[in-house]
């Protein structure tokens, strides 16, 4: 039996299910949400009580991190803060022991040591220039290719393709963060905020950096003046910079704007600035009844690169105000929401950045809402905007509860990366997929609809959910369709997963290859959610069955298959296990070709793997 969106959301939140985005303090973070559980370091809660919650309180009275984004930040970040850290002078009024039972009892999560056996390290050195791979796209266009001599894999190789090695990431069941390719090192991230140095050969550890939250997005790598540096950001929007060569911290900002802010895209790094989306928990929140709904905006905050400086930041939506009254007579704040799941898509030839917003949380919508939107590089001035479609609105109280306006939207966002695409006449296109199932090709300059087509019925969890990639012939657009979150309002439109190839010049369809069944594979959906990536001739695309595969970029025929949801032995002597494959796409370098496998969300298959796999040299 198929359940709708909201019931699914519902069974999510009663049942103590882990979800996603949406959901992200019951989405394999640490914790749950904090007024609801008390299994680990009960005593934490009176410490709490009497020492923090005056400043974290669910209020917009304090930019101090409100509990639910302290909930997904790692135990051993919360006790080093209190120690020696941003809240030095409130922990010395703690004992060691309460401040570890604070930290527990915040997120839920036991304090712990992973030992890597010293089998699982190897020396690490690194040299200038050799940077190959980095960001969500790939390149600041977003375009998700490699050349068949970066990706050192094409047609006549893709068969000899076997796995090279297999990293597993402790205590984790998702694995989502795309790594960045530096010479013969891959910089990625963890669920529980570990940045790795893998070398890409062997998949063995050369250092490990550790941030305050789950690092969820891709790894952004700049060189400059000799220094190679890593940028992230984590989930409670603490922005990164670290020196590759040594795995030492540069500097370190918070970029959130309100108590709820957090960072579930990927930073993007251009002409010395930061650019880092901002999207909330809000959505989430609201699900308690007597939370004053909702007050926050997604948006970018620009930083700079060299001091983690703020240089402007653009909020989606102005300050909430009193907008109407819930069911139990409590007032509603809006308008909210509007947040930036995505990667920013940089257009320097234009000077502007495009990033895709999601619905809004509470009344009155605005047109910010299911939009792709233009920004000034320099200043973050909104230039232009598009709207997919409007009166979206929606969290997680609806349908039943208080927080749940009057008539609820379908959550249609804009979760990917807009594509800066050229066309064969040479005229440049701006192509961004919604969850609706629609594809859009707008105007850089302007953001005046060029076509749009619809591959999918669409929903809460995809139509287009993660991304798309082009070659500069074709766009392939990965549908999910997935049958746990279809929008219902259109009988005559199938649900129809799959991956997607469309001209560039018109969106017209050239082929379309259906996922593939699942065969019974318990918590298998035969779904494409992840964005996929391109070389030329091959379309690497990962399924919610565990596959990843390879398609002729031709005519879709499926060239390359295997199976990642099974277990693996691994490099770090880490128990290792394959699941679902979701989020980024893979990335391809010199014959190597490294899958995430693992989701453990909305009932996906979890897993904790990086797995290599590497092609025969070219003949």
């Amino acid at each position: 039996m198929r359940l709708t969106v909201s019931l699914f959301f519902v069974f999510i939140l009663f049942a103590g299910f882990r979800g996603e985005e949406k959901i992200p303090y019951l989405a394999g973070m640490h914790g749950r949400y904090i007024a609801h559980n008390d299994t680990v370091a009960p005593a934490g809660r009176s410490i709490f009580a009497q020492y923090c919650r005056a400043c974290h309180a669910d209020s917009t009275k304090s930019l101090a991190p409100d509990p639910t984004i302290l909930s997904s930040m790692t135990p051993r970040a919360i006790v080093a803060a209190l120690d020696n850290g941003k809240m030095r002078v409130q922990g010395s009024s703690l004992t060691p022991e309460q401040r570890k039972n604070v930290a527990e009892w915040v997120t839920q999560t036991p304090i712990k040591t992973n030992n890597f056996p010293k089998e699982a390290f190897t020396p690490f050195s690194v040299a200038p220039s050799q940077s190959d791979y980095s960001g969500w796209g790939g390149n600041k266009e977003g375009t998700g290719s490699r050349t068949a001599v970066q990706a050192g894999i094409h047609a006549g190789n893709l068969s000899s393709l076997k796995l090279k090695w297999a990293f597993a990431f402790p205590d984790a069941t998702l694995v989502r963060s795309k790594p960045a390719v530096v010479g013969d090192w891959l910089i990625v991230g963890g669920q529980y905020g570990e940045l790795f140095a893998l070398n890409k050969n062997t998949g063995k550890i050369g250092w490990v950096f550790t941030a305050s939250a789950a690092i969820r997005g891709a790894i952004y790598v700049r060189e400059s003046a000799g220094k190679i540096t890593a940028f992230f950001a984590d989930f409670s929007t603490n922005v990164y910079a670290v020196d590759v060569k040594t795995g030492k911290m540069i500097w370190n900002k918070r970029a959130g704007f309100d108590q709820q802010s957090a960072v579930t895209g990927s930073v993007v790094v251009y002409n010395g600035h930061v650019y880092v989306p901002i999207s909330s928990v809000e959505v989430a929140m609201a699900a308690n009844g007597n939370y004053s709904c909702c007050t926050s905006s997604g948006g970018v905050v620009a930083l700079d690169a060299e001091t983690g400086n703020e240089l402007w930041r653009h909020r989606v939506l102005p300050p909430a105000i009193v907008s109407g009254q819930k069911k139990n007579g409590k007032p509603f704040y809006g308008p909210s929401g509007a947040p930036v799941w995505c990667s920013p898509t940089v257009d320097a030839q234009r000077g502007l950045l495009y990033i895709g917003t999601g619905e809004n949380y509470s009344a009155p919508s605005s047109n910010t809402s299911d939009a792709i939107q233009a920004l000034d590089l320099a200043s973050g001035k909104l230039v232009w905007n598009f709207q997919g479609n409007s009166n979206d609105i929606y969290n997680l109280a609806c349908p039943f509860f208080n927080n749940c306006p009057g008539k609820p939207g379908p959550d249609l966002d804009f979760g990917m990366a807009p594509i800066l695409i050229k066309k064969p006449d040479g005229k440049d296109l701006l192509v961004a997929g919604q969850k609706s199932g629609m594809v859009y090709a707008l105007s850089p300059s302007n953001g005046r609809l060029i076509w749009k087509t619809r591959i999918g019925k669409g929903g809460a969890l995809g139509g287009i959910h993660w991304g798309m990639s082009t070659d500069g012939k074709y766009i392939y657009a990965a549908n999910a369709d997935n049958v746990l979150a279809i929008d219902q309002r259109d009988s005559t439109v199938q649900i129809s997963p799959g991956l997607y190839a469309l001209e560039i010049a018109t969106g017209k369809v050239i082929w379309k290859t259906p996922s593939p069944d699942c065969e019974g594979k318990k918590g298998c959906f035969a779904s494409n959610s992840a964005a996929p990536a391109v070389i030329p001739g091959i379309v690497f695309a990962g399924g919610l069955d565990g596959h990843i595969r390879g398609y002729a970029s031709g005519d879709g025929k499926i060239l390359w298959d295997f199976d990642t949801a099974r277990e693996f032995e691994t490099t770090d002597g880490i128990a290792g296990k394959g699941g679902a494959i979701d989020g980024p796409a893979p990335v391809m370098s010199g014959r190597l070709l490294f899958v995430n496998s693992g989701y453990g969300m909305f009932g996906e298959m979890p897993g904790n793997v990086l797995l290599c796999f590497q092609a025969d040299q070219s003949k």
